[in-house]
């Protein structure tokens, strides 16, 4: 599965958690900032793949990286906010960490660099 499908599914399964949480003050700020950040890191894939430079596209790609671990951040704090089964957000924290990996060997290997 490419990258742009991948956050794409991502961005689905946190629009999915978002619905299923309770709804209070808090749950609904952090609600609006999870949404905005794990959608934005397929809008940035896709913005990548229209740029007219390998810089560009590359700071597309930096931009989503950002925003995979903006996400992961809310989701760590909607889980240890006590409100949220851990259980529940366990795997959407997961296959953040992992987009986030995906993006930043992407990264590596669109500036010439090796992995470590």
């Amino acid at each position: 599965m490419d990258s742009k499908t991948r956050a794409f599914n991502l961005s689905l399964k946190v629009i999915n958690f978002i619905d299923k949480i309770p709804k209070d003050i808090s749950t609904a700020v952090l609600s609006k900032q999870l949404i905005r950040a794990a959608t934005s890191i397929g809008a940035n894939i896709i913005e990548a793949q229209a740029s007219s430079s390998r810089k560009d596209f590359t700071n597309f790609f930096c931009y989503s990286l950002k925003s995979a671990n903006e996400t992961k951040y809310w989701l760590e704090l909607l889980r240890d906010s006590g409100k949220i089964n851990k259980e529940l957000i366990g795997a959407l924290i997961k296959e953040t960490e992992e987009m986030a990996k995906i993006l930043a060997s992407s990264i590596l290997t669109l500036k010439g660099r090796k992995k470590f």
